[in-house]
């Protein structure tokens, strides 16, 4: 192979690898037209502080939302003045990219799956019996009166 040929097989491998290492554009820290930077009233980065037991079923025939206790790392828009917030996540088992429907149209992300631990962006409504009526799985009634947040959008970090 000639020598031009060769660098210019070298120079495209290392261009092919820099974009594909490139951060995801879909997140607001990086993107401000994405959706999780523009849907809401609220946008913070918060981690996933626990899932309790029994929050997260799978139900083709019934949808609700599940309440996720977050602390939060980062404000980025409105006031959230508490560092853990409690966010309601519409039928929680399916990956946000799949959760919209006819009864929570509008809400998304990129995770695909709830796990403790996991840092999240998220473009919140409130409070949350403004934006959803219908069965929600609270496993901190009566634990707390901190405002219950709606995920509008909910990006992986």
């Amino acid at each position: 192979m000639k020598p031009l040929a060769c660098l210019s097989l070298g120079l495209l491998g290392v261009g092919l690898l820099l974009t594909s290492c490139r951060e995801d554009p879909g997140s607001g820290a990086r993107n401000p037209s994405a959706p999780v930077a523009t849907k809401g009233q609220f946008e913070v980065t918060a981690r996933l502080l626990e899932i309790p037991p029994g929050a997260i079923f799978k139900r083709d025939l019934y949808d609700y939302a599940t309440i996720l206790k977050y602390e939060v790392l980062e404000v980025h828009r409105g006031p959230v003045d508490d560092r853990t917030i409690y966010v309601g996540h519409y039928n929680p088992w399916k990956a946000r990219v799949e959760a919209a429907d006819a009864r929570a149209p509008g809400i998304g992300g990129s995770v695909r799956q709830f796990a403790s631990g996991q840092t999240h962006r998220l473009a919140l409504e409130a409070p949350l019996d403004d934006f959803f009526m219908g069965g929600i799985v609270n496993q901190y009634f009566g634990q707390t009166t901190n405002t219950l947040y709606w995920a509008v959008w909910t990006d992986a970090e």
